[in-house]
């Protein structure tokens, strides 16, 4: 049964195909859907199209459904092909007449944009709250380990001293530039397509403010036609956010399983976050960070995915954007999961004191005896030029560095900035208005 069925049915084989995967996607849509639909029902309400009655009926029923998927109760059923039939038919089925009523004035086309905005709102606050996490943890051992020197790399060679200070940190701020990315898709996402209807608006003379207000949106998608045009759009939008997020947690991933080589031994870990082989005894993987660093290129690709999908459709909705759910939504589940075991890695992972001792490193200090033969007054090229003959002739020595002949400008191993960089971290979480959004959402419930 659908809820558009007129004297025809079609093909099950063209019910089984275009319902797709529709109805396990749509289940992370209920609540959603109900908030929306709650939300429509205050507004039919307020400008006449229903009674006081019946609204309070269908809000009560709705508030049910909405306690019954809170408690994992919630299914939709093989005969229905999505959530909003699902919740329409339980509706009728209590309210008989009233329950009909309660597509007044929007279409599916709406329905599910609106289901899509809040479902990524939901999303985006999740992922904020790991993200903070892993910043946090970042920074901690930014500080705890800003005494430790590592060597930098240039073109896989040796190039500079670093430090695991510089090194965790460089990741911390990474975040930043990521959440201010997430924060920007954020505001694009939070405007009510709601009253769009199927792309032309309604005859019905509904008022689009009081669902905004309702829902918590910033604001409204205003013209109706483009209402429907950021179907796909915000999908997009978002996954690139999701993308940049994926590159820093891969790059990280990777320097993780390189450091931790055994002809790097900058770092391990302790045996039981590790996996072993079927037939080297002595191996210890880190088969975590493979899978991270696997999973985040995945999400890497999504942009591009999703943009394939929506290449040269005009304007208006088409059944196309039904299989962007399949690309995007195991997404957030992925990144979020990436992002809890690597907090873990780098909870317990041990850093190796001295290795600049090494003296395959004695290189690495070069451009600080530049830099000492430029404080005494030679010019940069002369200098470069008698330290580049001293290694070509095997006479370079290398020589003990302090702290502030590492660097002290801001930026550098003796001055990581870290308290900046959170401080532009919190300004930017601050940017998003969950408080405001939550609370809205709440009096739609309570």
């Amino acid at each position: 049964m659908k809820i558009w069925q007129k004297k025809f049915d079609s093909l099950k084989i063209v019910n089984d195909f275009t319902v797709g995967n529709d109805r396990m996607f749509d289940l992370q849509l209920a609540p959603f859907d109900v908030l929306g639909s709650i939300a429509h029902v205050m507004m039919l309400s307020k400008v006449g199209l229903i009674n006081d009655k019946e609204k309070n009926n269908l809000v009560l029923e709705l508030k049910n459904i909405f306690n019954s998927i809170q408690k994992n109760q919630f299914k939709i059923d093989e005969s229905v092909e999505d959530i909003h039939s699902q919740i329409e038919f339980i509706l009728t089925k209590k309210l008989g007449e009233t329950g009909k009523k309660i597509h007044t004035a929007r279409s599916r086309n709406d329905q599910v944009l609106l289901d899509m905005k809040l479902f990524l709102r939901s999303e985006i606050e999740k992922l904020t709250i790991s993200i903070e996490k892993l910043f946090n943890i970042l920074q901690r051992q930014s500080n705890r380990y800003k005494n430790y020197l590592l060597p930098g790399y240039t073109h896989f060679q040796v190039a500079m001293p670093s430090s695991f200070g510089l090194w965790f940190g460089a990741y911390a701020e990474s975040l930043v530039d990521d959440l201010k990315i997430l924060e920007n898709s954020y505001k694009i996402i939070n405007q009510n397509p709601l009253g769009s209807a199927a792309g032309y608006g309604t005859t019905f003379r509904i008022d689009r403010d009081i669902t905004t207000k309702l829902l918590g949106f910033s604001s409204l998608n205003y013209n109706s036609v483009y209402a429907q045009m950021t179907r796909g759009k915000t999908e997009k939008i978002i996954s690139f956010a999701l993308s940049n997020f994926a590159d820093t947690l891969s790059k990280l991933s990777m320097d993780l399983v390189l450091y931790a080589s055994q002809n790097f031994n900058f770092v391990s870990f302790p045996n039981n976050l590790t996996t072993g082989s079927s037939i080297m005894p002595h191996k210890k993987n880190l088969d975590v960070l493979e899978l991270i660093r696997a999973r985040t290129n995945k999400i890497k690709s999504l942009p591009n995915e999703i943009a394939l999908v929506l290449t040269n459709l005009p304007s208006g909705y088409h059944r196309d954007f039904q299989v962007l759910k399949e690309n995007l939504f195991p997404a957030f589940e992925m990144i979020n999961s990436s992002i809890e075991i690597l907090i873990l890695m780098i909870e317990n992972i041990k850093i190796e004191k001295n290795i600049l001792n090494d003296e395959k490193y004695r290189y690495i200090f070069s451009v600080g005896e530049i830099n000492k033969l430029v404080d005494s007054g030679k010019s940069f090229r002369d200098a470069y030029k008698i330290v580049s003959d001293k290694i070509e002739n095997n006479e370079f020595i290398r020589t003990k560095f302090d702290k502030t002949s590492l660097g002290s400008h801001k930026g550098s191993i003796g001055n990581l900035c870290n308290t900046e960089i959170k401080k532009e971290f919190v300004k930017t979480l601050s940017q998003f208005p969950f408080k405001k959004v939550n609370s809205s959402l709440n009096n739609i419930v309570l």
